[in-house]
């Protein structure tokens, strides 16, 4: 009897034993949930993908013996489709942190679901202010941008120019919304009208009804309250539409350097865009780009968002290690609000008590093409916007957080 007690014991001793290995070489696993085949797919897509499997490189392999794994899933702009990955990603496979999610709508569920399963999120595509809003949790970061910065910068640098009416071309989802909110309010509060506003569907085709409205209205500044593929194409057909012939302009909020790649510069020239980061800023920012350059599939330069997920990814992974493989969200986040950022992108920062990284914004002019001195060079600086002016006021966001802090 005492032997079998001995057996049973060893037996016990051997199991607890094993599953403490097993659970020493379970795999930290990151998710990069984004648009792999859409309107968004060049402007995250595999990417985004390529960027976080940079930090994981750039950082090592594992924390304290377990590795370190990147998986990615398409989320096709569908809020359902978005959650489903999410839910399997963390019941079934592990994935302790979510990185990147274009299309706030999507954001905002999986945020939610994050919470509730005490993951971490980390936002480098989604850019609602809501996120860090009335939405904050103490499982998000929201790196890279979001509406309201996107906004500040755009809409003083174009009234001051003498751009006071304004007229919204909008996506009609919680992205285009929130952009339409956080722009008209800034229009309002630095002297402009918004003269009114129309809204189309995600990946749209055809943009001509929408421009004759923008058109009629007689707005100084017709602004594009949307992003990739669409925004894109709403310069194109706004250009074979003639609408700045008869002197309006147009503004887009998100314009990133794939809009003026896929126009071309002889297009592209003149416009603004707002943004963190740019591939040729200085010698560390370029010499991270080339490399992820190629690595891309399609040779493709490194946007803002892409560069998030590195730096985001990056700084997960640092406070991982300083919690001695933790990866409890909550904990997760805390530790990274409480570590200053410092990554070769970005450069020295902070998070807020509300989840937003805190950087400089900077404002870009397409150059005129006689400028461009290689393919993808693109921009020119015009104005640095400190990121305390840049992002919203903390104690305006209406974040629970910043209310029990």
């Amino acid at each position: 009897m005492l032997t079998s007690i001995r057996i049973l014991s060893l037996v016990g001793t051997l199991v607890a034993s094993a599953n403490v290995a097993f659970a020493d070489e379970k795999p930290i696993k990151i998710g990069v949930l984004n648009d792999m085949s859409g309107v968004y797919a060049d402007f995250q897509g595999v990417g985004s993908v390529v960027a976080a499997k940079m930090a994981v490189e750039d950082f090592g392999s594992s924390i304290n013996g377990r590795p370190i794994e990147v998986v990615s899933a398409d989320h096709q702009n569908k809020v359902d489709t978005g959650t489903t990955i999410v839910r399997r990603w963390i019941d079934a496979e592990g994935v302790d942190v979510i990185a990147d999610v274009p299309n706030s709508g999507i954001a905002l569920a999986v945020s939610e679901i994050v919470k509730s399963a005490n993951k971490t999120f980390l936002i480098s595509g989604g850019v609602s202010t809501d996120l860090t809003g009335p939405k904050c949790t103490p499982n998000n970061v929201h790196w890279t941008f979001d509406n309201y910065s996107l906004a500040y910068s755009l809409v003083r640098a174009v009234i001051a120019t003498g751009g006071d009416s304004w007229f919204f071309l909008t996506s009609d989802y919680a992205f285009g919304h929130d952009l339409e909110r956080a722009a008209s309010g800034l229009v309002n509060a630095n002297g402009g009208k918004v003269v009114g506003a129309v809204r189309h569907p995600i990946n749209t085709s055809d943009f001509s009804s929408f421009l004759l409205q923008a058109q009629s209205s007689k707005a100084k500044i017709v602004d594009l309250a949307n992003a990739g593929g669409d925004t894109t194409n709403s310069i194109k057909q706004a250009g074979e539409f003639g609408l700045t012939k008869g002197g309006q302009k147009l503004a887009g909020l998100v314009f990133i350097i794939n809009n003026a790649h896929a126009l071309g510069a002889q297009s592209a020239q003149g416009s603004l865009a707002v943004s963190p980061f740019y591939w040729n800023m200085n010698p560390q920012a370029r010499a991270w780009a080339l490399r992820f350059q190629k690595l891309h599939p399609k040779n493709n330069i490194p946007n803002e968002m892409q560069a998030g997920v590195y730096a985001a990814v990056l700084h997960y992974l640092k406070t991982v290690k300083a919690l001695k493989g933790d990866t409890s969200g909550d904990k997760v986040v805390a530790k990274m609000k409480e570590m200053r950022t410092d990554d070769p992108l970005f450069g020295k920062g902070e998070i807020r008590v509300d989840g937003r990284k805190i950087h400089p914004m900077y404002l870009f002019e397409v150059k005129a093409p006689a400028q461009s001195k290689e393919p993808w060079d693109y921009y020119k600086l015009v104005q640095t916007i400190p990121g305390e002016q840049a992002f919203r006021p903390l104690d305006k966001g209406g974040c629970p957080l910043v209310k029990s802090n």
